[in-house]
């Protein structure tokens, strides 16, 4: 079997994916064939209804598929908050049809939950490589003021049309190289998690994710070109990056805390000249930041560590509690950083039998992570050959933002990541000094 048909097998919820050129055209024969003698009804946005929209409404009926007209989000400021997600849902009540997604992340998500919401599923049609979200489990989305992943199956079906692909805007494919790029990190985090028996390495899901990551990442020049070949092999591995989150019903095998900072700046609202930034894009900075904060993470003798000192200085619950309560006081999601702390909390003697691990295992961890990670000079490189952004002030931060964002980051998710071996050794402030001090890569005068 190819690596596209054992991710599949692997994933229970797509059933079919078409991955080439002029693959749009294979619309009908898809749907046909995953939603026997159902209504169709295309949903998108203003700008992709041009693009690829009123084509694939062509092609259903001229195949004799039921079609109902398509709705058209027509907000220019459209993006994945739940109040879409009301909107598309109160729409499918009145109807039966099955939802076709033409779009990129924003619209697929939209559809994915509001068609669960219905109890229904979809199908999708990508128009941009973008991010790995067309095939995961579940949907990223904003509510209440924090961004929120809500469990929801992926498509029944995926059709991928490079032609269309090709030419969507460069940034667009800047985006979805660093988010796929990014799996290196979230591997990283992964790595750390196995060896300190936090969260076991689901071989089935990494094998998917990691097996044809550098061979997807080879090419960041052709990629920014629109080179048919290396976007077809980043789309491919953006595909299989959700088939893997299909697989272990967990965005564990593509997000580390690389996404934890792209989470927080959706959350804080933050934009770049007024307008937001795109999720990739952030992700950009915060895999080159995670990256950096590896290297020194390398650079320390863990089997030294002392761990007694480690304990006497660890927080009570209720001290982490109300040190996040008065993190986040001032936002709109103040009781995020009590719960997602509490939820990964662990007691002084079980942190003694962690740290233990560590001293007892790192030479074997450092080996493990100098082999999955990229060198940073490596990273912005290919970063910047591709056109995403290397510098935190190219997506409208500061460095001194971009510090705290360390500091804050852990708080709002429950996922172990090198963020949390920061906090629990010790050395985040040391580490953060490495980086932001004199003569580190982001030096604060």
């Amino acid at each position: 079997m190819t690596q596209i048909e054992q991710a599949l097998k692997a994933a229970d919820e797509t059933r079919e994916l078409i991955l080439r050129d002029n693959a749009i055209k294979e619309t009908a024969r898809v749907f046909k064939k995953q939603f026997p003698n159902k209504n169709a009804i295309v949903v998108t946005d203003s700008n992709t209804y041009e693009i690829a929209g009123r084509q694939i409404e062509y092609i259903l009926k001229n195949s004799g598929v039921r079609t109902l007209p398509c709705f058209i989000f027509t907000q220019p400021d459209i993006y994945a908050e739940y109040s879409f997600i009301d909107q598309l849902t109160d729409f499918l009540k009145t109807n039966d049809a099955i939802p076709i997604a033409v779009g990129a992340g924003t619209i697929n998500d939209l559809v994915k939950l509001s068609s669960h919401n219905v109890g229904r599923r979809y199908m999708c049609i990508a128009t941009a490589a973008s991010m790995d979200g067309y095939t995961a489990f579940g949907a990223s989305i904003t509510a209440n003021g924090a961004k929120q992943t809500f469990n929801c199956p992926a498509p029944q079906a995926v059709i991928a049309d490079i032609s269309i692909i090709r030419q969507e805007p460069k940034w667009m494919t800047a985006s979805g190289y660093a988010d796929l790029f990014a799996k290196i990190t979230a591997g990283a985090d992964w790595i750390l998690a196995h060896h300190l028996d936090v969260e076991k390495i689901d071989p089935i899901s990494w094998s998917i994710v990691q097996d044809g990551l550098q061979d997807a990442l080879a090419n960041p020049e052709g990629a920014a070109r629109g080179d048919e070949d290396a976007i077809t092999r980043l789309t491919k591995g953006l595909m299989l990056s959700g088939f893997a989150m299909q697989h272990a019903k967990s965005s564990r095998p593509a997000s580390g805390a690389e996404h934890q900072f792209s989470h927080l700046w959706n959350m804080e609202h933050h934009t770049n000249q007024g307008k937001s930034v795109p999720h990739g894009l952030q992700v950009s900075i915060g895999m080159l930041a995670i990256t950096a904060f590896y290297e020194e993470v390398l650079k320390t003798d863990f089997s030294s560590l002392d761990i007694d000192k480690c304990c006497a200085n660890w927080d009570s619950l209720s001290v982490a509690q109300e040190r996040a309560l008065k993190m986040f006081a001032d936002t709109d999601f103040p009781n995020i950083g009590y719960t997602e702390i509490k939820a990964k909390y662990i007691e002084r003697q079980a942190l003694a039998k962690q740290l233990e691990l560590l001293k007892n295992r790192w030479d074997i961890i450092r080996k493990d992570l100098k082999s999955q990670l990229i060198p940073y000079n490596e990273v912005k490189r290919r970063l910047k050959a591709v056109g995403a952004p290397t510098e935190p002030e190219q997506i409208g931060l500061s460095r001194e933002q971009l510090k705290e964002s360390f500091i804050r980051a852990q708080y709002i998710r429950r996922r172990f990541t090198v963020l949390d071996l920061a906090v629990r050794t010790g050395y985040m402030q040391q580490w953060l000094d490495a980086l932001f001090g004199k003569n580190g890569i982001w030096e604060i005068q």
